[in-house]
């Protein structure tokens, strides 16, 4: 059995799998805002704190757009990227993707940026790695 590597590297994506239950769904059967919004802001999280190595908290979501509507019973993926990283923040670019398990058809259904606060210990602003070099 191999070993999985610890090295130091930073990651900039982190994908999220979820599942649409009814509890999850509005009266038309199509996914609540907020709770596309919650698995953002999670998805933001993980990638952000994975990426600086610190505790992260939200500083602000902006420009996210509702496209398509997902459905009851789709398979739902998120998709955090870092795209920006300040002096403390991170701007993480979200993509929301639904898929149909049936025929596997996906479409990008919203998409949004969060932006991201690195802090320490003591929960002061704190400085967050560069990215880096393309």
């Amino acid at each position: 059995m191999s070993e999985i590597a610890t090295a130091e590297a930073r990651p900039t994506e982190a994908r999220l799998l979820q599942m649409v239950f009814p509890d999850h769904t509005n009266h038309l059967g199509t996914l609540f805002g907020g709770q596309a919004l919650a698995w953002m802001d999670m998805a933001a999280f993980i990638v952000a704190s994975r990426y600086a190595r610190s505790t992260v908290v939200t500083a602000r979501s902006e420009q996210v757009d509702f496209n398509q509507p997902i459905h009851k019973g789709d398979l739902v993926e998120v998709i955090a990227k870092i795209v920006k990283v300040g002096r403390t923040s991170m701007q993480v670019e979200i993509d929301v993707v639904a898929e149909d398990l049936l025929s596997g058809a996906r479409k990008l259904c919203t998409q949004g940026r969060f932006t991201m606060i690195a802090l320490d210990p003591l929960g002061r602003p704190t400085p967050a790695p560069p990215l880096p070099a393309a």
